[in-house]
């Protein structure tokens, strides 16, 4: 007899991957998404009348989002630790969720005037808080889910994830800049990706609820507080130090090769 809290068979597994990553898919797509239409989000939200320093504030605001990370990891990632792989996901969802309907609904500075560039930055604050617990929850499901030997296999789908948004992001760039004149993309067109990113908010919200906790968690017989959390950080500070600085490394080489 199996455990409920487990998936068993190889179609399971595939599907609990295929669950799990969905949700990174959109977050990672979202991030991309401001990076590639940094130009338009700058006029719209940002304007100047130095098109370099408008295009600077857009970065800024996209960099904000990479500040947050950390204490999304800190924070909702203890929060996991004690509630759940799956109710930690699905808060981390929700909060990314919100940061793109923002930044999708928000009207332009000549509208609202100061509330437009302050809303979108508290989106894409909200965006990178989530994040931050996002793709570690991600890789920590993925674990704690494979089977004997195989954690580095399983561990690669979140990474994957990451890879194929960045396709469907690009394509539908692509796909706008074909379609639609120039003057439509820069005016309203750029929003439509990030609206298809809302229309599927729904569907990988079921795919979520339907996450099975993983065994290793339900057998945890200790789940650690934030002052535990933060005691570790301290203790380890170095080793917390050099990831950091090797992330950011990663990071940026990544955004700069993918993005930009």
């Amino acid at each position: 007899m199996t455990s409920p809290s487990r998936p068993a068979s190889a179609s399971s597994k595939v599907g609990a991957v295929f669950r799990v990553t969905s949700g990174n898919f959109l977050e990672q797509f979202d991030f991309f998404l401001f990076g590639f239409y940094a130009t338009y989000i700058a006029a719209a939200f940002f304007p100047s009348a130095n098109e370099f320093a408008s295009l600077m504030m857009t970065f800024a605001v996209f960099g904000a989002g990479f500040l947050m990370r950390p204490l999304g990891a800190i924070i909702l990632g203890a929060y996991i630790d004690d509630v759940g792989r799956r109710k930690g996901l699905i808060l981390t969802l929700s909060i990314m969720a919100s940061g793109t309907l923002l930044i999708v609904l928000v009207p332009g500075y000549q509208t609202i005037g100061l509330w437009a560039p302050l809303l979108v930055l508290l989106g894409r604050l909200l965006q990178g808080f989530s994040a931050g617990a996002e793709l570690g929850g991600v890789s920590v499901y993925l674990s704690e889910m494979a089977t004997p030997g195989r954690k580095g296999f399983y561990t690669s789908w979140q990474s994957g994830s990451q890879q194929i948004s960045i396709v469907v992001a690009a394509a539908l760039g692509y796909g706008l800049n074909v379609w639609m004149e120039p003057a439509v993309v820069a005016d309203w067109g750029w929003r439509i990706p990030f609206a298809l990113g809302c229309v599927i908010i729904p569907f990988i919200f079921i795919l979520r609820r339907n996450l099975q906790e993983t065994e290793e968690f339900a057998n945890r017989t200790h789940r650690p507080t934030m002052r535990e959390v933060m005691a570790t950080l301290v203790k380890n500070w170095t080793v917390v130090i050099g990831g950091m600085l090797m992330v950011a490394m990663t990071t940026t080489a990544f955004y700069l090769i993918t993005v930009y």
